[in-house]
């Protein structure tokens, strides 16, 4: 493609806003799990990082083990929201190869992730 070229440049830029959104939809589809505290509380995320489930071990639930609780709940959620959202880039680097240049510190964060 010409650099001049803009229409080229234009065709390639609504390319990528398709195939983006059309990722982005399908992000919903995308699961990651984590855990903490040896598996006693696992969370389930999507790409989307939206937390679709929460498993606490009935060991926890105990007055005594509230602050510990929470602290693994955290633990948990924050490790899985990176995990999904590391996903989340692979895949949507994934659909839109080839629609853009390589170029060095491409951020996809303007795509929400």
């Amino acid at each position: 493609m010409n650099p001049f070229d803009m229409m080229g440049m234009m065709g390639k830029v609504k390319e990528l806003q398709e195939k983006m959104k059309l990722a982005q939809d399908e992000l919903q589809h995308l699961t990651a799990t984590a855990e903490s505290g040896g598996g006693l509380v696992k969370a389930t995320a999507n790409g989307q990082r939206r937390l679709l489930k929460l498993e606490i071990d009935e060991s926890l639930l105990t007055p005594q083990d509230r602050d510990m609780l929470a602290d693994l709940v955290v633990a948990a959620v924050n490790k899985v929201m990176e995990e999904v959202s590391e996903k989340a880039r692979e895949e949507l680097k994934s659909k839109t190869s080839g629609l853009l240049p390589n170029l060095p510190g491409l951020d996809l964060g303007s795509f929400g992730l």
